[in-house]
């Protein structure tokens, strides 16, 4: 393929990739973006294997490489539990990150890939190289430690070191001082010595930045973690010189930013605050006294899945708040179920869902989808929230800290600020939960104790069941 044929290439899978993100912008056109996207990547593979930059030696090895690697994605495509997504998409980051990593290692020890640079040009492109590294290493431990957080595998508690913020700071000036050493060197084995230590360093960064990051905040650190995949691929389009990869990563770099901002903004947070720490990691101010925020009082009004039954025959309106719970107990099957027999009996059913719902962005959304929710009845937390005192029943499945009371009534509360899904000011509001364990925040919900709201205790999957049989029967 001629380089000129291989750049028309490029700009299609650009423009394809651009249509796709526009796609993913709505639950209806998703699937035209996801299309849009495969497209793209599959036009901009074959352009850069067949492309002027790649030897006909190197064809079967690459060629043999995308096998393995896509038989990999495939049997995860295959196989992996919905409820799985976010530890897949973390782990997914992390190969971004490391691919950078190696391909930065691969460049800077090629003497083909620096010929030709001299002077300013060589520096531009050491500083590229160790840029892209920096990156991608940072994105690799800290997508790796997401996933284990993610999965379980890692506890959710924040890991709060005493003066984490110094040293940050001093890994970070260090970063720097190892560049400049980095960009002085004149041989081969100066330069490594530095970059070596410079990627300990960012894993170490990475590991730590992550860890210090709490349960609550989890869904802002994927699209954090998706923005800094996005930079390590145009880092390693820099590298490369591969015009593709810096627009597709500054597309991914930006979007991802951009999200992260979206979510900080439905957590009433500001981005460098979900850094510093979780919700609940420092103790809540003092209360004053003759405060209107008291601690939640009074005892809960448990309800069973029979009760809850007539609850929802005779609602004329009724939201359905999905939660992580619902995720867990891989219950969106039978909340479909539920929803489809309610409409059938004339009860307007819909679906509330608050931007964090879950453990990363669009959770709910993709899970609703998944067990074949009509797009046109779930609603942002924004389109609802004004329609709950017109409501009769609130379900609240397997949510906690997204419906809690206390981030508009406390202001001494960990979480004061958050907007949140009203589902107390409906008639009657049904929270499912386990236990009266608090959420990922760690704070009480006042919801519980509500004279309005109604507690059915157990396995969201179980008791849905049950609600559903007596619902037929």
């Amino acid at each position: 393929m001629s380089a000129s044929l291989a750049t028309v290439a490029y700009i299609g899978a650009t423009i394809l990739f651009i249509l796709s993100l526009g796609g993913l912008s709505n639950q209806e056109t998703a699937r035209r973006g996801n299309l849009f996207g495969m497209v793209g990547m599959a036009l901009a593979v074959v352009a850069t294997v067949f492309g002027p930059q790649v030897t006909a030696a190197g064809i079967p090895w690459i060629i043999g490489a995308m096998v393995i690697g896509g038989s990999i994605g495939l049997y995860a495509a295959r196989t992996v539990q919905m409820t799985q997504m976010p530890e897949l998409v973390a782990l997914m980051h992390s190969m971004v990150g490391m691919a950078a990593v190696l391909v930065g290692y691969a460049t800077y020890v090629d003497p083909e890939a620096t010929k030709g640079f001299e002077g300013a040009a060589h520096a531009i492109h050491s500083m590229e190289i160790y840029i892209g590294i920096f990156i991608g290493a940072v994105t690799f431990s800290g997508s790796v430690v997401a996933f284990g957080k993610l999965s379980g595998r890692v506890g959710g508690k924040p890991m709060l070191l005493p003066g984490r913020h110094w040293m940050n700071l001093a890994g970070l000036l260090a970063v720097v001082y190892f560049g400049r050493l980095f960009l002085q060197a004149e041989t081969l084995q100066d330069g490594m010595v530095p970059l070596f230590i410079m990627s300990a360093i960012a894993l170490l960064f990475g590991i730590h930045m992550v860890m210090a990051i709490g349960g609550a905040d989890m869904p802002v650190v994927v699209s954090m973690l998706n923005s800094y995949s996005g930079w390590a691929a145009a880092a390693t389009g820099f590298m490369l010189s591969n015009d593709l990869l810096i627009v597709t990563g500054a597309l991914v770099g930006s979007s991802g930013a951009i999200l992260s901002y979206i979510m900080c903004n439905a957590m009433n947070r500001s981005f460098i605050s979900v850094i510093a720490g979780g919700f609940g990691t420092t103790a809540a101010a003092p209360k004053a006294a003759g405060s209107a925020a008291a601690e939640p009082v009074g005892e809960v009004n448990p309800i069973l899945a029979g009760e809850t039954a007539e609850l929802l025959r005779d609602a004329k309106n009724v939201i359905i708040v999905p939660g992580y719970g619902m995720a867990v107990a891989q219950a969106q099957h039978t909340v479909f179920e539920i929803t489809r027999t309610l409409r059938e009996k004339g009860v307007n059913v819909r679906f509330g869902i608050h931007p964090v719902a879950g453990r990363m962005p669009g959770h709910m959304n993709v899970l609703l989808a998944e067990a074949k929710v009509p797009y046109d009845i779930v609603f942002e937390m924004d389109e609802l929230n004004d329609d709950f005192p017109d409501t009769d029943v609130a379900i609240v499945i397997g949510a906690n800290d997204i419906v809690n009371p206390a981030a508009q009534d406390d202001p001494t509360s960990p979480i004061a600020g958050m907007p949140v899904l009203e589902v107390w000011k409906a008639r009657t509001s049904i929270v499912m939960k386990r236990s009266m364990a608090s959420g990922y925040a760690g704070v009480d919900n006042p919801l519980f104790y509500k004279d309005n709201n109604r507690m059915l205790f157990g396995d969201a999957k179980k008791m849905l069941d049950e609600v559903l049989v007596a619902l037929k029967s």
